[in-house]
């Protein structure tokens, strides 16, 4: 009978059942429940043999969570909501790292006169992504900080940063959507590749379509994190110096191996390096380090594609971010034929070129699977938007007539 039920509680429905606050209880919290639990166990010392006991459990209910639920209420317009789902693979493969852990992990940086507290250093591990002051994010770039560190000004100055940022997302929302409103501008989706156009002028426009959308991430991310700072610094108290930079003025990277490990968001850095980076290079020694985890980054892409359309294919993502692998390794062959570094300002161009090439291919997964048709509060509150739209489909109109 307490296997029967057991097995009970961890049954996956046969079609995904609508998030409500019964099925929050019964299927989400437990899962953030035992995130935590393993968090607390990771900083305490001798809990090791503990974390390995718990560990499948908390994959499997974290699992189950990701496989039961809908977040879209059966609602086409907003399937893209189900890409929340990812955060319980998140919780699977960080708690795998801190199960293998052998040692406690250890939280060097805390706020002003703040005491150590293993409750506290539990929750800030199960929130923080990138690992600022905590050891097990060696070799992590953070971004120096512009932004005054007093608690008013660091808040006025995120509330002014998340406007900002949605203002301009709005705009590029709306402008990737207007170049093609029944494609992939649709929840049908469809390919920024028009294969009526010429050649260069086909790649051309899809180029900016590209790099619209590279934008339009990094605003929506900005805005995301800007908005979380809010009540963290307001409400919680937490300490500025908790939120330092998100990104390093990715449009000035000179290098490909310098935009991805500087200067683009680290969110997820370390889950790449564990998932992919990691197990590639006990084989393959620094050059499977490199491509096991950008070939990690495409299938975690892939997987957040495949919550809101589940005919996606899996290679678009793999030559996209696997090709980014070979332009680090490019540099550093560069570098060892050479003895020269990849900068300055033909660096620059090199980048941007190969990031662009590239990233048309990532774009194009997004858009087939219909993100850009979805609507969104950012793009309806856009004053702008009638403008925008008008002067992209004329633009577009324009690139015809070659």
């Amino acid at each position: 009978m307490p296997f029967a039920a057991f097995s009970d509680v961890l049954r996956v429905p046969s079609t995904p059942i609508p998030i409500d606050p019964k099925n929050f209880a019964s299927h989400v919290l437990p899962a953030l429940l035992s995130y935590f639990v393993v968090a607390v166990l990771a900083v305490t010392p001798q809990t090791h043999s503990l974390r390995v006991a718990f560990w499948p459990l908390v994959a499997l209910m974290a699992l189950r969570a990701a496989l039961s639920l809908d977040l879209s209420f059966g609602k086409p317009e907003r399937t893209f909501l189900n890409v929340a789902l990812l955060s319980m693979f998140s919780i699977a493969t960080r708690t795998l790292e801190w199960t293998l852990a052998k040692e406690p992990l250890k939280r060097h940086i805390r706020p002003a006169n703040a005491t150590p507290s293993v409750s506290m250093d539990a929750l800030d591990l199960a929130v923080t992504l990138r690992g600022f002051g905590w050891d097990w994010s060696k070799g992590l770039h953070v971004p120096r900080e512009t932004r005054p560190l007093t608690r008013g000004r660091f808040v006025g100055c995120a509330v002014l940063s998340a406007g900002l940022h949605a203002f301009i997302c709005g705009i590029l929302y709306a402008a990737i959507k207007s170049f093609s409103p029944d494609t992939f501008g649709s929840l049908h989706g469809g390919s920024i590749f028009d294969e009526t156009l010429p050649f260069f002028i086909r790649y051309l426009r899809s180029s900016i379509i590209s790099t619209f959308c590279a934008f339009a991430i990094y605003c929506i991310g900005q805005m995301g994190y800007d908005l979380c700072i809010i009540p963290a610094v307001l409400i919680l108290r937490q300490d500025p110096m908790q939120w330092p930079p998100l990104f390093d003025s990715p449009w000035f990277s000179t290098s490909v191996g310098d935009f991805w490990g500087r200067r683009w968001h680290q969110w997820f850095r370390q889950t790449f390096i564990f998932v992919g980076g990691y197990p590639l290079s006990l084989v393959f020694g620094r050059v499977g380090g490199i491509f096991g985890a950008f070939l990690a980054s495409g299938v975690i892409h892939h997987i957040a594609l495949v919550t809101i359309n589940g005919r996606m294919e899996l290679w678009r993502m793999l030559v996209s971010f696997g090709m980014m692998a070979v332009g680090v390794l490019g540099e550093r062959i560069f570098l060892r034929l050479t003895g020269r570094k990849v900068e300055g300002l033909m660096g620059w161009v090199w980048t941007m070129t190969w990031l662009i090439l590239w990233g048309n291919l990532m774009v194009d997964a997004w858009v087939r699977g219909g993100m850009f048709g979805y609507p969104s509060f950012i793009d309806s509150v856009t004053p702008v938007r009638v403008l925008v739209e008008r002067s992209v489909m004329a633009f577009d109109v324009w690139l015809r007539t070659f």
